[in-house]
């Protein structure tokens, strides 16, 4: 496990732009976290190293946003969901997130990762995101 300090969201940011470099596609990212810890502007992070030109925000009303990524050739798809807003896994079972996780060409990054622990793929990568102060946040991230 690797553990991280940021000391600001730019190397929160940056720390997701890293991450994206190492993905091969296929890959389902667990993000955990409060409220400000730092999650989506991780993500945003790791969108951009994947090539997504367009802004990427908290899919929070929406539930799940899909975008083209560029500048990989084996990755062709971000798939970012944001789980805050759900009732339970079947809520997101029922947008067909399972084709997402089974797709060697997507890249998918799950917000509030927590709350559908009974339905997550089997191979993941955690990035659990801490308060250590007003800017600065512990990052987690188990391969």
């Amino acid at each position: 496990m690797e553990k991280i300090i940021t000391k600001n969201e730019k190397e929160t940011f940056a720390l997701g732009f890293k991450l994206a470099a190492e993905l091969q596609g296929g890959e389902v990212i667990m993000l955990s976290g409060d409220l400000g810890s730092g999650k989506t502007k991780f993500v945003q992070g790791l969108a951009k190293g994947l090539g997504i030109k367009a802004k990427v925000n908290s899919p929070t009303f929406n539930i799940l946003k899909l975008y083209k990524t560029s500048g990989n050739k084996n990755i062709k798809s971000f798939c970012h969901i944001d789980t805050y807003r759900l009732h339970n896994e079947a809520d997101l079972i029922s947008l067909g997130v399972q084709d997402f996780f089974d797709d060697e060409q997507t890249v998918t990054a799950i917000e509030w990762a927590e709350k559908i622990k009974k339905i997550r793929p089997q191979n993941v990568i955690i990035v659990k995101l801490t308060h250590i102060s007003e800017n600065e946040r512990g990052v987690e991230i188990k391969k």
